[in-house]
């Protein structure tokens, strides 16, 4: 199932967005200053996401589990919520994997 691109304006004007698969968000970027470099991320998401070595996987100090996907240049992209189990985040890197090459941009 593709998934799609929500972006959002943040209070102090940055832009940021989410990768969703229906209502479930299961990336959400970083910050950006303009319009043109949010749509660049998006890009960059598109492209990195379906490469394995792109994907950190972290535990938090109280053993929750989150995953970030990086770009070619190590720069952060975006991040996962917090997940309960290993498996539980190997299945939202798996979403992205799947969902975000063909994701389309909504307003």
């Amino acid at each position: 199932m593709a998934g799609y691109f929500n972006i959002e304006t943040r209070p102090d004007g940055q832009f940021m967005f989410d990768l969703k698969l229906g209502a479930e968000v299961i990336l959400t970027s970083e910050a950006y200053t303009t319009m043109a470099a949010c749509m660049n991320g998006i890009e960059s998401v598109k492209k990195n996401a379906s490469d394995e070595s792109r994907y950190r996987r972290t535990t938090t100090p109280d053993g929750q589990f989150r995953f970030a996907l990086d770009a070619a240049n190590g720069q952060t992209i975006g991040g996962s919520d917090y997940f309960e189990t290993e498996a539980a985040r190997d299945a939202g890197i798996e979403a992205v994997k799947t969902g975000a090459p063909d994701a389309q941009v909504e307003d």
